[in-house]
């Protein structure tokens, strides 16, 4: 079904994201698009991935989050990667916000 590797569904999603520049339109489709449990997943990784940036340890986020040490030892490894899509977006949103 989806032969054109450019127009499989995440790839058009993706595309469609990268071009709008309203975030409250984006947190809105997101909302629409995922169930709560879904957004709340997502957001609890975004956390977990920008407190592993500023140095908080894996301990320390297990408990303030209530995340298995599994899932933030994922983030960490994620982080690590050479060209990390996770590392370049907290940088993005970082540079967004100064």
């Amino acid at each position: 079904m989806y032969e054109d590797v450019d127009r499989t569904p995440l790839n058009e999603l993706s595309k469609a994201l990268a071009r709008e520049d309203n975030p409250d339109l984006i947190k809105g489709f997101l909302e629409s698009l995922l169930t709560e449990n879904e957004v709340n997943d997502i957001s609890s990784r975004w956390t977990l991935v920008r407190l592993i940036e500023c140095g908080m340890s894996q301990r320390n986020i297990s408990r303030e989050l209530g995340l298995s040490l599994c899932k933030i030892t994922r983030g960490s490894r994620e982080l690590k990667k050479e060209e990390s899509p996770f590392a370049h977006m907290i940088r993005h949103y970082q540079e967004s916000i100064k």
